[in-house]
């Protein structure tokens, strides 16, 4: 048995593909998509201008749990350190800087609000 249910794992990927064309039609250009390595993974890595960006996409389907810009919590974020420190060490991103970004999207069906929140966390 997983640790995620089917509906849940399709309902993160419908999210990651909205904030993957919102970020595209922002200019960022798609670098990776759930890039994994052991039990962890980054929805998102995206390139805009000198910066790259490690994208972690919570998708919410009503407010019964509270804002999943808030699900994000400390353990969380080391987890995405972590794994955003193996993807730069095994990537050359040049001169680049990098920064934590988190997409939440909040609706039903094809209708969603998007919030992006740049440089979510610093670590």
């Amino acid at each position: 048995m997983t640790d995620k249910s089917e509906a849940s794992v399709q309902k993160g990927m419908v999210g990651e593909d909205i904030a993957t064309a919102y970020l595209m039609r922002n200019g960022y250009e798609i670098i990776d998509r759930n890039w994994r390595i052991g039990d962890g993974e980054i929805d998102i890595i995206a390139k805009k201008e000198n910066i790259i960006v490690f994208v972690e996409v919570k998708t919410a389907y009503s407010d019964v749990f509270g804002d999943p810009i808030e699900w994000v919590n400390k353990a969380k974020q080391r987890q995405i350190g972590k794994i955003a420190a193996v993807w730069l060490a095994q990537n050359d991103p040049g001169d680049c800087f990098f920064r934590f970004d988190v997409i939440a999207l909040k609706g039903k069906g094809g209708d969603f609000d998007i919030e992006h929140m740049e440089d979510a966390f610093i670590l």
